[in-house]
């Protein structure tokens, strides 16, 4: 059976796809016809355009969104950090490795992230009082007011235009979906980080 539905803009190039080269306008769901198994060529050609989809997507929010922030000397690195931080749960500080685990990141990238907002006055760290060989990273007074005062308009204003067009429901949806691929990436990552242990 073939549907045919959402259509994509699929062009010559590249653009679309990881590993193929792209030829005309279709549907989506025009790659129905190759088989229903899990293992069949549908599903690797709709698991590409879904990732290669969110490729994108993860791309343009780096764009994008800085761009939304950088009047405050913010990226969407820092945002990400900040709004960590702003949490009332993070009120006490918030552990450099909790913080990497919570936004997915590795410590040596949140590393060069975290020093700026330090030269900033925007975050202080200090050591853990549980942990002396880690520290606990808060904001300041005035990364506390330049987040809420300042910062979160701009994000305000960003989230609804880049939602422009989706109803809460689209978004509950689209919301489920993707902590899904997120739990299956996470365990792809812990499954490799145990490798690497063992190897080690």
């Amino acid at each position: 059976m073939m549907l045919s539905y959402l259509v994509v803009e699929r062009n010559s190039g590249n653009e679309g796809n990881l590993h193929m080269p792209l030829t005309t306008r279709q549907s989506v769901y025009d790659v129905a016809q190759l088989g229903s198994s899990p293992e069949s060529g549908a599903r690797t050609e709709m698991s590409n355009l879904l990732l290669f989809r969110l490729y994108q997507c993860a791309n343009m929010l780096h764009k994008t969104g800085t761009r939304a922030v950088e009047s405050e000397g913010l990226t969407t690195q820092r945002w990400a950090v900040l709004g960590a931080l702003s949490r009332p749960e993070s009120d006490h500080g918030m552990a450099v490795g909790d913080l990497a685990r919570y936004l997915k990141v590795s410590r040596q990238s949140l590393a060069g992230v975290v020093s700026r907002l330090e030269s900033d006055e925007l975050v202080v760290g200090a050591p853990d009082p549980t942990d002396g060989r880690s520290r606990r990273l808060r904001l300041t007074d005035t990364g506390r007011q330049r987040w809420h005062e300042r910062a979160l308009p701009l994000i305000h204003d960003y989230y609804a235009q880049a939602t422009a067009g989706l109803s809460i429901d689209d978004m509950a949806h689209a919301l489920h979906y993707l902590i899904r691929l997120l739990d299956n990436m996470t365990d792809l990552d812990g499954a490799e980080t145990r490798k690497d242990d063992n190897e080690d």
